[in-house]
Parts: C-alpha cells; sequence; structure tokens
C-alpha cells in the first residue's frame, strides 16, 4: 500500500500548496452566495415550517461547495498530468486499478469535505442552525464528496484537453448541482417539475444532507441514502473498470 499512500499524499499536497485558491476561493464564492441570496430571498420565500430561509440555505451552499471541489480536484489533476505529459509516471508504477482509484478519490474527498467545513464555519456566523441527526450529515457529506471525486476522475480519463474537461462541467454537473434544490425546496415546483428533479441524484445528496440539520426534508432520508449509496456503486465500478483497461490512458 505504499504507492497508494505515496500517491494519495501527492494529491492532497497537490490542492494544499494552493489552498488559497483551492479552498479559501470557494468559501469566498459560497458566502457572497449566502449574502445575495439571503438578503434578497429572506423574506420572500418560505420553505419548512419554523426554518428561516437563510438557515435552510446554508447546507444547501455546503453541499455544493463539497461536491464541486470534489470533482474538480481529480478531474483537474488528472487533465494536468495528461496535458503535461507526467501521467506516464504514474503509470509506469507498480499501482494497481484499485489503488489509483482509491488515491484520487479519497484525495478528492478530503478537498470537498475541507472546503464544505469551512463554508459552514463562515456561514453559521450569520444565523443559528441545529443537528437533527449527525449522522444523515455525516453520510451524505462523505457520500457526496466520493460520488463527485469519482465522477471528476471519469471526466479526467474522458478528457484529452481542458475544453473537453470545461463541456463536461458546465453541461453535466453544473447544471445537476443547481438544479438539485440548493436554492428551494421541490416542494414549492410544480408537480412535473418535481418529478423531473427527482430524477437527479444530486436531489438526493442535497436533500438527504440537509435533513441532518432540520430533520425535515423532501423525500425520506433512508431513500435519499440508498439511491445514492447506489449511484455511488454505478460510477465507481465505470471508473475502476477505465483505470483496469487503460482508457485514453495508455498510448
Amino acid at each position: 500500500m505504499s504507492g497508494f499512500r505515496t500517491l494519495f499524499y501527492k494529491e492532497v499536497l497537490r490542492f494544499w500548496k494552493v489552498a488559497f485558491q483551492t479552498v479559501a476561493a470557494p468559501i469566498v464564492t459560497a458566502l457572497m452566495y449566502l449574502m445575495i441570496f439571503g438578503h434578497a430571498l429572506q423574506n420572500h420565500v418560505n420553505v419548512y415550517p419554523g426554518v428561516l430561509y437563510t438557515s435552510f440555505l446554508i447546507p444547501g451552499l455546503v453541499m455544493m461547495s463539497v461536491l464541486q471541489n470534489a470533482f474538480a480536484n481529480s478531474s483537474s489533476s488528472l487533465i494536468q498530468s495528461k496535458v503535461t505529459g507526467n501521467l506516464v509516471f504514474v503509470l509506469l508504477t507498480p499501482l494497481s486499478h484499485w489503488e489509483m482509484f482509491s488515491a484520487y478519490v479519497l484525495a478528492a474527498i478530503v478537498r470537498g469535505l475541507s472546503v464544505g467545513f469551512g463554508v459552514f464555519i463562515v456561514t453559521i456566523w450569520f444565523v443559528p442552525i441545529t443537528f437533527a441527526s449527525p449522522f444523515f450529515i455525516i453520510a451524505f457529506g462523505a457520500l457526496g464528496a466520493a460520488i463527485l471525486g469519482t465522477m471528476g476522475l471519469i471526466a479526467g480519463i474522458w478528457a484529452q484537453k481542458f475544453d473537453q474537461l470545461a463541456t463536461f462541467q458546465n453541461f453535466l454537473i453544473m447544471p445537476l448541482t443547481f438544479l438539485s434544490g440548493v436554492f428551494y425546496s421541490t416542494h414549492s415546483l410544480p408537480p412535473a417539475w418535481r418529478a423531473i428533479s427527482q430524477l437527479n441524484p444530486f436531489f438526493y445528496m442535497i436533500d438527504g444532507f440537509r435533513y441532518g440539520f432540520f430533520g425535515v426534508g423532501d423525500v425520506d432520508p433512508w431513500l435519499s441514502l440508498l439511491i445514492v449509496g447506489g449511484f455511488l456503486i454505478i460510477v465507481a465500478a465505470l471508473a475502476v473498470a477505465l483505470l483496469k483497461r487503460g482508457y485514453k490512458l495508455r498510448y
């Protein structure tokens, strides 16, 4: 496992050496979202009984930051290694595909959760927030980061240049994240759009995570946990299969 530890350490060090850009900048962005949306919609949007809109917004922003930064870590690492040509030094090592998968995804989880925790610490100064079920907070935070880290790995394997990676992020990850209920409850949507929203796996990550804070959500948290866990198994199986095959990695 020394190869796994080395690659994992390298991936964590990679983003931590530029923490101002990879950790601090997303925290500032989330804070701006909170200030703008919270100020503009605080007295105009009703979500759950007894829950202020600003309080409702904080778990969504935390989880959105976790997801986006977990994806960014693994995807950017792999595409940079491809473009600069140093990926060959990873492929030459006797690392198994499981070790490569674990190192990249765990590093993505570390970055995603680090940014999410930073966003939470900064934003809770604005409004009080409760912890109805810490288990769901931890479970959905970790699973969400793992899923997006795995999807970032898949995107990095598939993409050959930064433009292709940007397409994956702008036309898949970003829409799924913003339409997952970060800024609204799906109960406020018409029935047709509510049904469409429930086809989005990101919705279950956000809703389950928010349930951990308020004890109320749009769907049952155990159902959300089942769907999120199943989705992780699917994307992880795909990523491992691509690594084992060496798809677009070996020339």
